[in-house]
């Protein structure tokens, strides 16, 4: 089941063509696909992206939270419609799909889920509080999903990708770096292959990853990271409490 609503990277408009491109792929490759275009950022859309994906090929075992729209501000200049479209999208549209799967994945004791976070949460990125608070409610969205449902045999983790894509790439996007004078990064994102990023989807998916649960990767060209859990890095305690 291949899910794009088809808009462009602020979320406006929508198409077919970007879902039907993807499936005419994998079908050329020899596989089987369908498209759907409901949107993520609704209850009802995820339901029904989910009960395609079961009419398709009666059942579902992986779920790929993929979908994303940058709406990008100064935290000072941004509205509440940047922030809640962002949100919509992103981390209601992680829970919404994950909720609908977890039913099914429930029922049948196994599944694996991977979302889809960002380094933009790590405050490496300029204009992007909606972005990266989202991406960062997904990596908690990804370690209490996996501490739900690890009893039943699923598995969620989340990836921090590094790549050229449609969201990142567009010409609005690309005069943006070039007026900042930052040409050179704008060339190094070039060079970031999504292709790059598949092989370790693939293996969090695969009964390989069986183990590996509410983990957070880095994947960008050739490597792949593994992040550490939060830890306390100094404590002071107080007999009797602070005041």
């Amino acid at each position: 089941m291949v899910n794009d609503l088809g808009g462009g990277p602020d979320g406006a408009g929508a198409s077919k063509s970007p879902a039907d491109e993807v499936v005419a792929e994998i079908k050329k490759m020899g596989g089987e696909a369908v498209a759907n275009s409901d949107s993520v950022a609704t209850a009802q859309g995820s339901e029904n992206i989910v009960k395609a994906a079961i009419d398709a090929f009666g059942r579902l075992d992986i779920l790929v939270n993929n979908a994303g729209i940058l709406r990008d501000k100064m935290v000072f200049n941004m509205t509440e419609e940047e922030w809640d479209i962002v949100m919509k999208v992103h981390l209601y549209g992680h829970f919404f799909t994950t909720r609908n799967a977890c039913v099914l994945f429930r029922q049948q004791r196994s599944g694996r889920i991977i979302n889809t976070s960002s380094t933009a949460g790590l405050g490496e990125t300029f204009g992007q509080a909606n972005y990266g608070a989202a991406k960062e409610g997904i990596i908690g969205l990804t370690r209490q999903v996996a501490k739900d449902m690890g009893r039943y045999g699923v598995t969620c983790n989340a990836i921090r990708p590094g790549a050229g894509t449609r969201l990142t790439l567009s010409d609005e996007l690309k005069q943006a770096w070039e007026r900042a004078g930052m040409s050179d990064d704008l060339k190094r994102i070039e060079q970031m292959r999504p292709e790059d990023v598949a092989p370790l989807v693939v293996w969090l998916a695969s009964d390989d990853a069986a183990n590996v649960n509410g983990r957070t990767f880095y994947v960008c060209t050739g490597k792949i990271a593994l992040y550490s859990e939060p830890v306390q890095e100094k404590a002071l305690v107080k007999v009797g409490g602070w005041t």
